[in-house]
C-alpha cells in the first residue's frame, strides 16, 4: 500500500512539473528551443527539470551581467578613443551595403570602418608561422584570446614567441577558454606563466568554485591583436591541425590591418574586464590608426552578454538582401526556422544559394541533426556541397560581390545563442573575389547532393535523423 501511495506521489509530481516547466520554458525562449525542451520535459519530467535548471537558460551568472553592465563606465576613454576613430574613419558606403553596416553597429556596437587591409590565409601551419613571426614584430603589446590553446607542437610554437616578446619587455596577455581547451589548460597555463605571460582561463568550471561558469556558456572567440595595429580573426585554434584522431581540420583566417583592428581590440579588453576586473585603458591600447588599404571594415561580437545581439540576425538580414549568390561554409548546420525561410526565399527569388558541409565529422549527434534538414533545402533548390576528406571547420559568408563574413560563428544554435563569438565583416570586392576563389575550391574537393540519391537513404538512417533533429535546440 506504501510502494502504491508513493507511486502516485511520484506519478502527480511528474505533472505538475510538466505543467509548471510548460509555462516556463517559453517565456523569452524561440519556438524551435521551446519545442526541444518540452518534448525533454514530456519523456523524463524530472531529470529534465535539473538539466534546464543547470543549462537551459541562455544567460550568464548575476555577477558576470554587473560587470558588463559597468563597461560604458570602465571603457569610456576606449570607448572615446574608437569615437574619435569612427569620426576620421567613416566610410561613404553604397545604398544596398549602408543598411547592413547600421544593423551590425546597432548589434554589437562598432562602426564600418574605411582604411583596412585584409588577408585570408588557408594555410594551416604557415598560419601559425605568420602569427608567431607578427609577435616575434611586437614591440607594445600582444592580446590572445582562443577557444583552444593546446601545448602541443602548434601551441609551443605560440608560446615560444610569446616567451621571446615578454623577453623585449613587451606585456602578452592570454584568454584561453576553460571547456575548449581543457585536455591542455593546465600545462599551457603553466607554460606561458613560466614565460612570463598574464594568462586566465575564460569562465572557469568547478563545483565548487563560487563563481564557476555554466559548462554551455562558453567564449568560442579566436583574436589575436598585436600593438593595436595587426589582428587576426576566424576559425583556426592554436592547436596542431590534426588534434583529434583521424581527421585534420581546414580552416580560413583573416589578416587584418588598418582601423578596424581597434574593434578587435576593444572586444579583447572587454573581455579581459570580465574575466580579471583589470582595465585596460594605456593609450598604447590604441594607437593612432593607420590608414594601411581601401578595404571597409567593421566586427560583430555576440553572445549572452549582448542581448539580442545574435549573428543571426545579420546573416538572415544579408542573405534577404542578396541578389545574385551566396555561399555559406559551416562546419555545424543546424538552422532555426527564420534563417532556413531566407534560404528558400533568397532561391525564389533567384539568388544562387550553396551550403558547404564538411563530409568528414567530429560531432556526430551534430551531424545526425544537420542531415535532418538536407531534404527540404535541396528541394527548395539550395545546393549543398559536402567536403571530402578533411573537416571544413572554416566559418565563413559571402553575398554577392560585396560583402564577406568571416570568423568564428558555426550556423547552429550553440552560436547563435550560447556561445561568445566574433566576425569580421568586410565591404570590399578584392576581399569577396579572394573568399569566393577559396570558395571554389571547396566546390571542387566537394561532393554535390541531388535530392534524388538523398532521398533513396535507408528509413533508418531518416529516423534516427529526425530524432536528433528534435534534440537539435539541446544541442
Amino acid at each position: 500500500m506504501g510502494s502504491i501511495s508513493w507511486a502516485t506521489v511520484y506519478l502527480a509530481s511528474e505533472w505538475i512539473v510538466r505543467v509548471v516547466m510548460l509555462v516556463v520554458v517559453p517565456f523569452r525562449r524561440s519556438p524551435d528551443a521551446a519545442k526541444g525542451w518540452l518534448l525533454f520535459v514530456f519523456f523524463l519530467p524530472w531529470p529534465a527539470m535539473l538539466v534546464y535548471f543547470l543549462i537551459g537558460r541562455p544567460s550568464y551568472p548575476e555577477w558576470r551581467q554587473r560587470r558588463f553592465a559597468r563597461l560604458p563606465v570602465v571603457f569610456k576613454a576606449v570607448d572615446e578613443r574608437l569615437t574619435e576613430v569612427t569620426e576620421e574613419q567613416k566610410p561613404d558606403l553604397p545604398a544596398n551595403l549602408k543598411q547592413a553596416a547600421t544593423l551590425i553597429q546597432n548589434l554589437g556596437r562598432f562602426a564600418s570602418l574605411s582604411g583596412n587591409d585584409a588577408e585570408l590565409l588557408s594555410d594551416y601551419d604557415a598560419t601559425i608561422d605568420l602569427l608567431a613571426q607578427d609577435i616575434d614584430g611586437s614591440c607594445a603589446h600582444v592580446h590572445l584570446l582562443y577557444y583552444i590553446f593546446a601545448d602541443d607542437e602548434t601551441g609551443q610554437k605560440i608560446i615560444a614567441a610569446l616567451g621571446r616578446a615578454v623577453s623585449r619587455g613587451v606585456p602578452c596577455r592570454v584568454l584561453i577558454d576553460a571547456l575548449g581547451s581543457r585536455p591542455w589548460a593546465t600545462r599551457t597555463v603553466a607554460a606561458l606563466r613560466a614565460a612570463g605571460v598574464e594568462v586566465h582561463l575564460v569562465l572557469p568550471l568547478g563545483i565548487l568554485r563560487r563563481k564557476s561558469a555554466r559548462a554551455d556558456l562558453r567564449n568560442h572567440r579566436k583574436i589575436a591583436v598585436i600593438d593595436g595595429k595587426v589582428g587576426y580573426v576566424g576559425s583556426q585554434n592554436l592547436v596542431d591541425r590534426d588534434f583529434k584522431g583521424g581527421i585534420v581540420n581546414q580552416e580560413l583566417v583573416v589578416r587584418t590591418t588598418g582601423p578596424v583592428v581597434l574593434e578587435l581590440q576593444g572586444v579583447f579588453v572587454t573581455d579581459w574586464f570580465l574575466e580579471t576586473e583589470q582595465v585596460l585603458d594605456d593609450p598604447a591600447i590604441c594607437p593612432e590608426p593607420h590608414y594601411t588599404g581601401e578595404m571597409i571594415a567593421q566586427v560583430l561580437p555576440s553572445g549572452p552578454d549582448h542581448p539580442g545581439a545574435g549573428v543571426e540576425r545579420l546573416i538572415e538580414a544579408l542573405i534577404y538582401g542578396a541578389r545574385t549568390r551566396v555561399v555559406i561554409t559551416t562546419p555545424y548546420f543546424i538552422p532555426n526556422e527564420a534563417l532556413l525561410h531566407a534560404l528558400e526565399t533568397a532561391v525564389l527569388r533567384g539568388v544562387d544559394v550553396h551550403l558547404v558541409l564538411s563530409k568528414p565529422v567530429d560531432q556526430v549527434l551534430v551531424n545526425l541533426a544537420q542531415r535532418s534538414y538536407y531534404a527540404a533545402l535541396l528541394a527548395s533548390g539550395v545546393s549543398i556541397h559536402l567536403y571530402r576528406d578533411k573537416l571544413l571547420h572554416a566559418k565563413h559568408l559571402s553575398v554577392d560581390e560585396d560583402i564577406c563574413l568571416i570568423g568564428s560563428s558555426n550556423i547552429d544554435l550553440r552560436s547563435f545563442i550560447l556561445n561568445s563569438e566574433i566576425s569580421l565583416v568586410l565591404f570590399d570586392r578584392r576581399a569577396t573575389e579572394r573568399l569566393r576563389e577559396e570558395q571554389e575550391r571547396y566546390f571542387a574537393a566537394s561532393d554535390l547532393l541531388s535530392l534524388e540519391r538523398w532521398n533513396k537513404r535507408s528509413l533508418a538512417s531518416k529516423t534516427i535523423e529526425n530524432i536528433a533533429r528534435l534534440m537539435s535546440p539541446l544541442l
